[in-house]
């Protein structure tokens, strides 16, 4: 009993907290999809941000810019965070020896989701796109090696 109490003021006093992963079992489902469905929805909103009228936007306009921001910041985080979890929890040491570029290529891509947040431009949202898929080339090569 004096135990239970213990626990139960201790628990008082740290509080658990909910951890969050993908996932450190590691389950070994790692795939590039998330990721570059997440640059593509970047480029989609700067796609839709752009064509929206520049002179007397209605109220629909701006809500429309709103929400398209949103989603772009919200994807570009989620790009960043699918990358990173690929670079750190899938990709190894071994696959530097192919890719000696690899930590160049995660730093670059996870940069550019950062400037997408910060900026509207095609061209940056192109890059991160891009980035993307070779990652995920990458790492489809590397999954392809790894069953033979």
């Amino acid at each position: 009993m004096m135990l239970a109490q213990l626990l139960r003021n201790f628990d008082k006093i740290f509080p658990p907290q909910i951890a969050l992963a993908h996932c450190d079992v590691p389950c070994g489902i790692y795939k590039a999809e998330p990721s570059q469905t997440a640059a593509e929805t970047v480029v989609k909103m700067v796609e839709k941000i752009l064509a929206l009228p520049k002179e007397n936007p209605t109220a629909g306009d701006r809500n429309t810019f709103v929400r398209c921001v949103l989603v772009k910041e919200q994807h570009a985080e989620l790009c960043k965070k699918e990358v990173l979890i690929l670079w750190t929890d899938f990709f190894k040491s071994e696959h530097l020896q192919k890719w000696p570029n690899l930590h160049e290529m995660v730093w670059e891509a996870a940069k550019l989701c950062s400037e997408n947040k910060r900026e509207v431009s095609l061209e940056r949202a192109k890059e991160l796109l891009a980035k993307v898929e070779a990652i995920g080339e990458m790492l489809e090569e590397a999954q392809a090696a790894a069953k033979k």
